[in-house]
């Protein structure tokens, strides 16, 4: 595993630009006797291909963020220093990538009352349409979907998501001298502080409730005219006990200005306490939390656990690193969880 990771870490992947570093995968993997399948810069394995039995999809990014600025190391090649792998992608996600590939070798290796289906996809850093959406169809059914991100192995069982909303208050322009027009700030002042103080009725035990902040504003031309335009920025991020759909017409419902989503796709995600997965888990001795941070949990519409070894304080930072050890115990722990798990 550590020699896979740091090969893939000596061949640029930043995102979708990811090619050289899926023929590289696809290559390793064939070279292993497995039947690789591609579309785009998207690669998967499947045990039973055209089984009817439940389906749980081991998922991973191969690809990363542009290197920080303060770098004091070559991001591109792995250097071991400190008992650490240090490159860029190492923790976010290289080590689960090759956790989970060898976790699905060793798990096919005996009979699973499931079909399994490994998956290094593209685009993840930037919700990106060529990531793992693309497999989706070809891979069919998903039952469950275990997404590989630095959560120090702990389960993620709940994910915020994201939804931006540009709105736009309409007033009536005018002198700023006479009693004229309607102007469109105030008319946003209303809308405004509803977001500031709106509050959803679902809030989640791990993540809390819907949070809706007003991060961007602008409005009027000169200092003499009433602006007939307020328009500004809603940055919200869901708990999971919604879909992005359910909050837009809710905050619609409420406001008088207009309010258009640049996207809905990503969603929040969440799993119940009791699932098989995660009460396993709980047995191994595991702790469920909440997670801020967005993954491929967003753009899959179907059940999914996300956890992983590294540290997610230690994505997107210069001087990225590994343990060795926490692949090692990765591996094992993603094999303790789903051996012979009943979905």
């Amino acid at each position: 595993m550590i020699e896979l990771l740091e090969k893939l870490v000596g061949i640029p992947s930043i995102s979708r630009e990811e090619g050289a570093a899926a023929d590289f995968l696809q290559k390793y993997m064939t070279g292993r006797g497995l039947e690789v399948h591609r579309t785009g810069h998207n690669l998967w394995v499947e045990s039973e291909p055209e089984s009817d039995r439940p389906c749980i999809l081991l998922n991973a990014h191969i690809d990363t963020v542009k290197p920080a600025a303060s770098y004091t190391i070559d991001p591109f090649k792995p250097v071991h220093a400190d008992g650490r792998l240090y490159g860029l992608g190492t923790n976010d996600c290289g080590g689960a990538l090759v956790a989970l590939l060898e976790a699905y070798c060793s798990l096919t290796a005996r009979p699973q009352p499931y079909r399994l289906v490994f998956s290094a996809t593209a685009e993840e850093e930037v919700s990106g349409n060529g990531g793992i959406e693309m497999i989706l169809p070809e891979i069919g059914r998903v039952d469950l979907g275990i997404i590989g991100e630095p959560t120090g192995m702990q389960p993620a069982v709940a994910e915020k998501g994201l939804m931006v909303l540009d709105c736009i208050a309409h007033g009536v322009s005018g002198h700023a001298a006479r009693e004229e027009g309607v102007n469109a700030i105030y008319e946003a002042l209303q809308d405004i502080e509803w977001f500031r103080s709106y509050r959803f009725s679902k809030v989640s035990d791990f993540v809390g409730p819907v949070k809706m902040s007003v991060t961007m504003i602008n409005a009027g031309t000169q200092h003499n005219v009433v602006p007939d335009s307020c328009k500004f920025v809603v940055d919200v991020r869901n708990n999971g006990l919604y879909t992005n759909e359910e909050l837009l017409a809710e905050i619609r419902s409420h406001i008088s200005c207009s309010a258009q989503p640049r996207s809905t796709r990503l969603n929040g995600s969440s799993i119940a306490l009791d699932h098989p997965v995660v009460a396993r888990a709980i047995e191994l001795g595991l702790e469920p939390f909440g997670s801020p941070t967005i993954s491929n949990q967003t753009l899959s519409p179907f059940t999914t656990l996300k956890i992983g070894p590294g540290l997610s304080s230690r994505s997107h930072t210069a001087n990225e690193y590994i343990i060795p050890s926490e692949i090692s115990e990765g591996l094992e722990i993603y094999c303790n969880l789903l051996d012979g798990l009943q979905l």
